[in-house]
């Protein structure tokens, strides 16, 4: 039987994959990229642009690019997309198309059938226009599946016991929990909640607004209003997010951003973890409130769960996995890539209709939670030493992740970094693998230095645990090899009194916990080229509605030139094109 995709349509991304030796493939383009954004536009010429080359235009002409239209499918309408309008059946067909050809290369054969999944929400009007988004690309679509049902087929693709598991399917633009039931090998969904209006997109939106009322407080400019600075700074947050649920902070920085009375004007704001977790706190509750209502629903406690599986890239917030272990004393299960897991079910999907042979995937965990020893407080208050998770249990490999402590003590000269394993929060339960001291550290800091500890393991159980000072850079390592074969060690050793320890020793220092455990994730970063450019196109935009014929048309040829340029990477053209279109620009605002 012919090969049988399995599509994941998302928001933000999508992603295909196929049914390999009884595994699911995640299929990439060219360069290995196995994630596509989910954005459509047209150039200046009039090509079509699908996928990263559509997402970079949008920094320079987002009036001719569409993003999120799974938003809008089964609506009643029509998107603008440049002097055409398309509907949103049109714009997921081409994303579907592009899915397609990735798979035909790699395939080296055509491909004709499908299975795509919908979040479990979904009316009849959003299935349908998203079967007939499939039609339009050359699929049949043999199957519309719910997204909870591929995530748990991702998981279990031949289920024999009877488990219930709850789904939470945090994506860019739409949320939903769902409450499955599994036994021999059917998948039931027995209740589920949503918002097609809810995700990561939301996130973004309210970072754009946090930066931006920023940058009008100190200059008086809504960057909001500006076409192409609004699409930089959409994108350098969506980066700034992604890093925040690997980093305590993030920087959005974009130069010439806009410009005030003719002096070009740059942004550079740090977010800290914390304060974006109160921005998107309220959005998060709602999520919960939908999580309870599914449990109620299905007739279910939360005691009566199995397993808490994550899907979706925005789930990787390290708040979603603290709201819901205090909802549901559950740990949530994030073994397989969030991103990736829906589209492996939907390809597991189309094998069983196949009737492939579908085996269990394998997936590289750490089996155990890896952390440090530090203080629970400052010594004059708790003196209670505990342990600091890191890397949790479970996590997928390779694994990066990070925390941010500080120094117990004004002017204390060295931290010492102790590296357990293990799942208790008294470190005496725990085994050590590793320590080490951070020196030399800046003894004038006012409240005492913080300090950035890095966890990166690799597939081969090889740690590298990296400590730095985050006012001068000061950074030591640790290499612990062999550090997965130690958590099958039966050695877990007796605790010592490091209590005592830590206060009798200068040289070693107390750390206070200052945030929580972060899942690292590819961050999106502006093409520098884009940047440069962006700002100097919106201006010439708005001074082409005022430029005399001549100019205009000139205009309008250098403005389609460093398009190009800045897209394609041309350094050299973008230099020369910017300065031509500069003196243009400089003679029309003396005029």
């Amino acid at each position: 039987m012919s090969v049988i995709l399995g599509i994941d349509l998302g928001t933000t991304n999508s992603v295909v994959s196929i049914l390999r030796d009884g595994q699911p493939v995640v299929i990439g383009d060219e360069q290995g990229r196995r994630v596509l954004p989910s954005v459509v536009g047209f150039d200046s010429d009039g090509n079509l642009l699908v996928g990263e080359t559509a997402r970079n235009q949008a920094l320079l002409a987002p009036q001719r690019t569409v993003k999120s239209i799974k938003r809008h499918m089964g609506e009643a309408t029509r998107v603008k997309l440049g002097e055409q309008e398309f509907t949103p059946q049109e714009i997921s067909a081409m994303i579907l198309r592009t899915l397609k050809q990735w798979a035909e290369r790699e395939l080296n054969e055509p491909v004709t059938k499908a299975v795509i999944t919908v979040p479990a929400f979904f009316n009849e009007n959003q299935r349908e226009a998203t079967r007939m988004a499939g039609e339009l690309a050359g699929l049949e679509v043999v199957r519309i599946v719910n997204e909870p049902t591929a995530a748990v087929l991702t998981y279990e693709p031949h289920s024999t016991r009877n488990e219930k598991l709850l789904v939470y399917d945090l994506g860019g633009g739409t949320f939903d929990v769902s409450i499955v039931q599994t036994e021999m090998d059917v998948v039931e969904v027995l209740a589920s909640r949503g918002d097609t209006h809810l995700g990561g997109d939301d996130f973004d939106q309210l970072l754009l607004d946090h930066v931006c009322n920023a940058f009008e407080t100190e200059h008086g400019i809504d960057l909001r209003q500006i076409p192409t600075a609004r699409s930089r700074l959409l994108q350098s947050v969506e980066a700034a997010k992604i890093r925040l649920s690997s980093e305590p902070f993030a920087t959005v920085a974009e130069e010439f951003i806009a410009d005030k009375n003719g002096a070009p004007l740059n942004l550079n704001i740090e977010i800290d973890r914390s304060d974006y977790e109160a921005m998107i706190a309220s959005l998060l509750a709602k999520t919960i409130e939908c999580v309870d209502v599914a449990l109620s629903d299905a007739k279910l406690s939360a005691v009566q769960l199995d397993r808490v599986i994550l899907v979706g890239g925005s789930s990787r917030t390290p708040l979603v996995r603290r709201l819901l272990i205090e909802q549901l004393g559950h740990e949530p299960l994030v073994s397989v890539d969030p991103d990736l897991c829906v589209s492996m079910g939907a390809a597991v999907q189309g094998g069983l209709i196949s009737g492939d042979q579908v085996r269990q995937i394998l997936v590289d965990i750490t089996p155990r939670t890896l952390g440090i020893a530090c203080l629970e407080g400052p010594p004059e208050i708790s003196g209670k030493l505990i342990f600091s998770p890191i890397i949790h249990r479970n996590s997928p490999l390779p694994a990066s992740r990070s925390e941010v402590y500080c120094t117990a003590r004004r002017g204390q000269a060295a931290a010492r970094i102790d590296v357990y394993q293990g799942e208790h929060e008294d470190i005496r339960f725990n085994q050590e693998i590793g320590s080490f001291n951070l020196e030399n550290l800046d003894t004038q800091a006012h409240e005492g230095s913080e300090i950035l500890v890095r966890f990166d393991m690799n597939h081969d159980g090889i740690l590298n645990v990296t400590a730095i000072e985050r006012a001068t850079g000061n950074e030591r390592r640790l290499t612990i090899n062999n550090a997965l074969s130690r958590f099958d060690s039966s050695d877990r050793g007796q605790a010592k009194s490091r209590l005592s320890e830590i206060f009798d020793d200068n040289a070693l220092g107390e750390l206070v916990v200052a945030a929580d455990e972060t899942l690292e994730t590819n961050s999106a970063a502006s093409t520098p080229l884009l940047a440069e450019a962006g700002s100097l196109l919106g201006k010439a935009r708005e001074l082409l509605k005022e430029a005399a014929a001549e100019d205009a048309e000139e205009m309008r040829m250098l403005i389609e030139q460093l398009e190009h340029a800045a897209l394609v990477g041309d350094r050299e053209s973008v230099d020369d094109v910017r300065h031509k279109l500069e003196d243009i620009l400089f003679y029309l605002e003396d005029a």
